[in-house]
């Protein structure tokens, strides 16, 4: 988003989103005691390792490559964008999160409209959380030079790598678990 503006950070947000309402359909018919089962979440913390990492090393890479500054032309499509979208949503960490946190939601609804009323509700903050970071940031960006906006891909990719070997970090002790 804060390359190619903030309708590419919505295609962002709407790509993830997409894939969090199928989470909750999938968890709502039983995924969650699947993704609960250690033998599953190991494969998924490493598959989370190594995509992270190639997201840190593309980052870092690409860092002034395709900058469109506020007023240019971007260069990438919407449904690449939004593509890319649902490609960080499928994490591990994202899937634990759905497990655990909309997971407790789901054992304490009782009926399907509760269901559906706490997961509309999860979806409107999502919603709510995006548009507000995606305005903040589109606003911001107006500001930023070139150099700035590498510069701050630079750190992402960083930040990634740390996120990428905190993964590795929880497969080790998953593999630990199970010697």
């Amino acid at each position: 988003m804060l390359k190619n503006g903030f309708i590419h950070g919505w295609a962002v947000g709407l790509g993830g989103m997409t894939l969090d309402a199928g989470l909750i359909i999938a968890l709502y018919f039983g995924l969650a005691s699947v993704l609960a089962m250690p033998f599953v979440q190991l494969p998924l913390w490493l598959i989370g390792a190594a995509f992270l990492g190639y997201l840190a090393y593309d980052s870092i890479k690409n860092a002034d490559q395709d900058i469109t500054l506020a007023g240019e032309k971007t260069t990438k499509s919407f449904w690449s964008t939004y593509k890319n979208g649902l490609l960080v949503a499928v994490s591990p960490g994202n899937l634990v999160f759905w497990v655990t946190v909309f997971g407790a939601v789901l054992a304490k609804s009782y009926s399907v409209d509760q269901f559906g009323v706490a997961g509309l509700g999860v979806l409107s903050g999502i919603l709510l959380h995006d548009v507000g970071l995606l305005l903040i940031v589109s606003l911001s960006r107006k500001a930023m030079s070139r150099k700035m906006i590498r510069n701050v891909s630079v750190i992402a990719g960083i930040l990634l790598v740390g996120f990428a070997l905190y993964f590795v970090y929880e497969f080790i002790i998953g593999v630990g678990k199970f010697i």
